[in-house]
């Protein structure tokens, strides 16, 4: 816990998503705005979140749908582009996310510079994308050799549009990715982006972990920020930061700053 506190700066950090556009070479990217219009999104989003008080920042690829496992060399050197382009403005702890590559996701982590990542490292689900298999093993040992044993691991242990195979209980499937995998904090998710974590997941993977950082990874709204914290350590949010709470809009600096007031208040 002591150094999941000198990562985030507090107890139980709000970490706030900066969804970048679609990339080059992906179904939904937009010539027209090119990477001149994802650095200055990405630019607006990061400010209105620093200034509604976040905790930490994480970069992310959701809107490259359709998603893929192993992407394409391009998606990550843009998103390291952009990362590039807002460094110098960056003020808050920052993380990366590249979906759903673990790999790729340690190597943007090693290029910008990233205090933490997220990824699905561990488990087997049948999902959107097809079977899915993740390899910890290599992940970690892909980590070392890029000489970021400090980069800070955060494993998903409810992958988002799929279904585990392991049909042991969420909890145990938690309980033994911290003996066999060592992540450094386990995150509850629900089905898609968006939607809630249910409460009971989230507690009973607590409940295995005492001493392990568990954070809700999505779905976390305005009115459920206090239960929710007072079971985790922490939570990851994107969508209820967004206008309208849509995933895929710009981020609203009055709802950032509601939320964070009432995070704040609630730890």
């Amino acid at each position: 816990m002591q150094r999941f506190e000198t990562v985030f700066g507090t107890q139980k950090p709000v970490i706030a998503m900066v969804h970048l556009g679609a990339l080059p070479g992906t179904p939904l990217h937009d010539k027209e705005r090119g990477l001149v219009g994802l650095v200055e999104a990405a630019r607006a989003d990061l400010a209105a979140l620093q200034s509604a008080g976040v905790d930490a920042i994480m970069f992310g690829n959701e809107n490259d749908r359709p998603y893929e496992f192993s992407v394409d060399t391009a998606s990550t050197a843009t998103m390291a582009y952009v990362i590039g382009q807002l460094r110098d403005q960056i003020t808050v702890p920052f993380g990366v996310n590249v979906l759903w590559d673990p790999r790729s996701t340690i190597a943007l982590a090693a290029a910008t510079g990233a205090a933490f990542c997220r990824e699905i490292f561990t488990g087997t689900y049948a999902s959107d994308m097809g079977y899915w298999a993740p390899d910890a093993g290599s992940a970690m040992r892909y980590r070392k050799q890029l000489g970021r044993d400090d980069l800070f691991m955060l494993y998903n242990v409810s992958a988002e549009f799929a279904d585990s195979l392991d049909r042991r209980p969420l909890p145990d499937r938690a309980r033994s990715a911290v003996f066999s995998s060592v992540p450094d904090a386990v995150l509850v998710s629900g089905q898609i982006t968006g939607e809630a974590a249910r409460m009971e997941d989230l507690e009973a993977v607590k409940v295995v972990l005492p001493d392990i950082p568990v954070l809700a990874n999505t779905g976390v709204k305005h009115d459920t920020v206090a239960e929710v914290m007072r079971v985790a350590n922490g939570c990851i949010v994107g969508s209820s930061l967004k206008v309208d709470g849509d995933t895929w809009n710009a981020v609203d600096p009055d709802r950032a700053r509601d939320f964070m007031d009432r995070a704040k208040a609630a730890r």
